[in-house]
């Protein structure tokens, strides 16, 4: 199928056509292309732009939404997560996968990373939706003899790689996952490192998400958590590591020198009350940093331009400086960044070549109105609500208030079906 968006404001080229065939943008430009299309699409006071990535995320929490608020993380999963989470089964992940991914769709994003359970029910409702996803299966482990090998946990997350590593033409990717390093023992750490490094696969972790977790691991073991996973060679891989929140010095110089990518969760780790990453001494290092939501029942929402706004404003705030970190900088967290720390090096900007993730958000909205940067505005102005339209590798998923590929009503009246007797 042959697609072009009638010359619009596309974020950071000016008022551009785009042309899009099959999965590829195959044209931007200025003057209108030859040819003819199979659709035309109208971008009047519409802004063009690339699909969002959401580079941390539990989307089955859309099940804990609210369920445990107002607490520090230790209680927070001790008390409520953890518990509840021993009661999952296959259909609640995949309802609330989907129901996740619905919500991702109507608010700009195109690829998400994922960390759970049941990861072969969230792979499912990636192929039926439309979305990208880089999804993983949690591994924790508490013995130091532990028979790696024999490991379920370990073994679940080889065979979901083996199973399901570029199912759906590429847009499912699965990475490893390692939960964080107050969850591990280093034989398990090592083992992964050795499995993702020998398949060119993805690593996620959390990573000095709280204070205590980060001063605990230096008490044990007299250095830091990155240190941890540096010794056990985990950065021999491609690690994409979540929160950051209390790294030193010389843990944001081992993450720039091994090329990881730190994952900002502004909206979760605030509302933890859990400190925030250091955005702008990671950026003025040379740190790959990407943006994610993190799980619903942490955040609570999944609107990554919410998320981008609060990582501005909380940088600012925090250095009493408003010019370090620029809108622009926050968009490439969210769409080049993210896409290179999925390793989809082919997604993240409109240009020729690129596949076509492309957003468009609503200019003519009360909250909108006047525009006088694009940037400016996605980042300090709108919200995931003034999407209108979401493609991804060419196929639409979103228009107008309509999923293409979802029947949402179905999947709103199962989510409250689970939601109705989980607790019972």
């Amino acid at each position: 199928m042959k697609i072009l968006f009638e010359k619009g404001e596309v974020l950071g080229l000016g008022r551009k056509f785009v042309e899009v065939t099959g999965r590829t943008i195959t044209y931007v430009g200025d003057e209108r292309p030859d040819g003819c299309f199979d659709r035309v699409i109208d971008t009047k006071n519409k802004l063009i732009m690339p699909g969002l990535f959401n580079t941390h995320c539990h989307c089955a929490m859309t099940l804990f939404r609210g369920y445990g608020e107002d607490m520090p993380l230790g209680d927070w999963l001790n008390t409520r997560i953890f518990p509840a989470e021993d009661k999952l089964t296959d259909r609640a992940v995949y309802v609330a996968s989907l129901y996740a991914i619905a919500e991702m769709i109507r608010n700009g994003t195109a690829s998400f990373t994922d960390m759970y359970y049941f990861c072969e029910e969230t792979a499912k409702a990636v192929g039926e939706s439309g979305i990208k996803a880089n999804i993983s299966r949690s591994i924790v482990s508490f013995d130091e003899d532990i028979d790696v090998t024999s490991d379920y946990r370990f073994r679940e997350g080889r065979e979901l790689f083996e199973n399901f590593h570029n199912a759906f033409d590429g847009r499912l990717k699965v990475d490893m996952a390692l939960h964080a390093e107050y969850t591990n023992v280093g034989k398990m750490v090592r083992a992964v490192a050795d499995y993702a490094a020998s398949h060119n696969a993805s690593v996620q972790i959390h990573l000095s998400e709280t204070k205590s977790e980060h001063d605990a691991c230096v008490a044990k073991y007299g250095y830091t958590p990155t240190e941890f996973f540096r010794r056990n060679g985990l950065f021999e891989a491609n690690v994409t590591a979540a929160h950051c929140v209390w790294l030193t010095e010389e843990d944001m110089d081992i993450l720039k020198e091994s090329g990881a990518y730190a994952v900002h969760n502004p909206a979760s780790n605030l509302k933890l009350g859990s400190g925030f990453m250091p955005l702008a001494r990671m950026l003025e290092k040379g740190v790959n940093v990407s943006l994610g939501t993190d799980g619903p029942a942490s955040n609570n929402t999944l609107d990554m331009i919410k998320d981008m706004y609060l990582a501005s404003l909380a940088q600012k705030g925090h250095d009493l400086d408003p010019a370090k970190v620029k809108a622009q900088d926050i968009v490439k967290l969210a769409t080049v960044n993210g896409a290179l720390s999925q390793q989809r090096p082919e997604s993240g900007s409109i240009e020729v070549g690129k596949r076509a993730d492309i957003i468009m958000l609503d200019l003519d909205t009360l909250n909108n109105i006047p525009s006088y940067d694009p940037y400016y505005t996605v980042v300090y102005s709108a919200s995931g609500r003034d999407c209108v339209f979401n493609m991804v590798d060419g196929q639409i998923l979103y228009e107008n208030g309509e999923f293409k590929t979802l029947d949402v009503e179905k999947i709103k009246s199962e989510m409250k079906d689970v939601v109705a007797h989980y607790f019972d």
